[in-house]
């Protein structure tokens, strides 16, 4: 049979009994005739409650000792789980990610993985064990634990899948799939069965947390077909039920286009709007301003610069609302003055809306019709962005959800 990677998040390992639940699930799989490799990630608010400790002792922890304290939370569920399978009569063993090893480079709280020996886990798995191995960590190359990031245990799932050559890595959560938009604003939203990678790459990056972007970039460039589904069904649903459901994510190519020109819409209300006015236009005025911004390690999104009007220019963009302070301070500080700015505005009530789709690369008259929709309901469209698989448009916060709606209605994506 297959090689298959199992990946569970906080909420399906939030108890011992929803642990004995998971044990089930991939003994099952396992029965089945299947090679199972889990990553599973630490109990649901257990890296929170470790973070909050180390803020209690420092106010600027030291970030090795960060990754330290952090990576125990997933070594626990890992060991929990491995006990859970043996208490049904499955072989297990529980990895730590320096155990396997997972090479990472040195950058503490945000590492990346550089490779991934296979050896230990293939001659476990040969020998009919069920390998669990940590998410979200690994080890640098002077032997120091390091972590990925929040939500890297998907990205250690993906990564580990590919370093199988797994058929499938399936990433349960608390959620049965990707919809066409988050059920909870658009209550007829659709769950999706295929969607390709590159509409989830953009659907992450537009706010939608069913999956961290990094584990979607890993599985698009290493072409590892991946699955969403949910861990909250019955563990001993039948295999082949289980085995269809959710959603799948994988290549244009290989999946069957539902029909529709676009696949679904995305909102991010972690928008926040600077407006630099009365720059003289001339060569590097962009520069002069993002670069200082780009300087302080803040993101910067959707990009603006208005027609030169007797030489001067207003130049808007958008960053993180949680930057948004930040970022105001930095251009009061050292480009206002620098560049020649008459003021500096700011507007941190502004949502990001987007509809997403291959369909677009064959398709005309989106823009249109996503424009028309809004107009029609009295929504005013402050910024434009585009790529090839999705257009955004950035609108005042109290008019998303309204947005949201409309354009989800406008699209048929109730319709299957």
């Amino acid at each position: 049979m297959a090689l298959i990677v199992h990946k569970y998040g906080g909420t399906s390992m939030g108890s011992t009994e929803r642990i004995k639940n998971v044990a089930k699930r991939v003994a099952k799989w396992h029965d089945a005739g299947h090679q199972i490799v889990v990553v599973p990630s630490a109990m649901s608010g257990e890296t929170n409650r470790l973070l909050g400790l180390a803020k209690e002792i420092s106010a600027q922890p030291d970030p090795r000792e960060l990754d330290m304290l952090a990576s125990t939370g997933e070594q626990a569920s890992v060991a929990l789980l491995a006990m859970a399978l043996q208490a049904i009569g499955k072989q297990a063993v529980s990895y730590a990610g320096w155990q396997v090893a997972i090479k990472t480079d040195s950058a503490h709280t945000k590492a990346r993985i550089r490779s991934i020996d296979d050896t230990k886990v293939r001659q476990d798995l040969d020998a009919g064990k069920v390998v669990i191995i940590t998410g979200f960590q690994g080890v640098d190359e002077h032997g120091n634990i390091t972590t990925l990031g929040r939500g890297g245990s998907d990205t250690s799932a993906v990564a580990v899948a590919a370093a199988l050559q797994a058929a499938e890595c399936l990433i349960y959560t608390d959620v049965d799939g990707v919809y066409t938009t988050d059920p909870r604003v658009v209550s007829d939203a659709r769950r999706l069965k295929t969607v390709t990678f590159e509409e989830m790459l953009e659907m992450a990056s537009l706010g939608s947390k069913v999956l961290q972007i990094r584990s979607v970039e890993f599985a698009g460039n290493y072409k590892m077909p991946t699955r969403v589904l949910s861990s909250l069904t019955d563990p001993l649903m039948p295999l082949e039920e289980e085995a269809i459901s959710g959603t799948l994510i994988s290549f244009e190519e290989d999946t069957k286009m539902e029909q529709a020109t676009i696949t679904g819409i995305a909102f991010n209300r972690d928008e926040t709007k600077i407006t630099v006015l009365g720059v003289p236009d001339r060569p590097g005025i962009a520069y002069q301003i993002l670069g200082a911004v780009a300087d302080a390690n803040i993101e910067v999104d959707m990009i603006i610069q208005n027609q030169s009007v007797d030489g001067k220019t207003d130049f808007t963009f958008t960053v993180p609302r949680g930057e948004y302070t930040k970022a105001m301070d930095v251009l009061n500080e050292k480009v206002k003055t620098h560049v020649g700015a008459a003021s500096i505005t700011g507007d941190a009530k502004v949502s990001k809306v987007s509809v997403v789709g291959v369909g677009m690369r064959s398709h005309v008259g989106i823009a249109s019709q996503m424009f028309r929709t809004l107009s029609e309901e009295g929504i005013n469209i402050q910024m434009i962005s585009t790529s090839e698989i999705k257009i955004s448009v950035l609108i005042d916060e109290k008019y998303m959800e309204l947005a949201v709606r409309a354009l989800h209605k406008a699209f048929g994506l109730e319709s299957a």
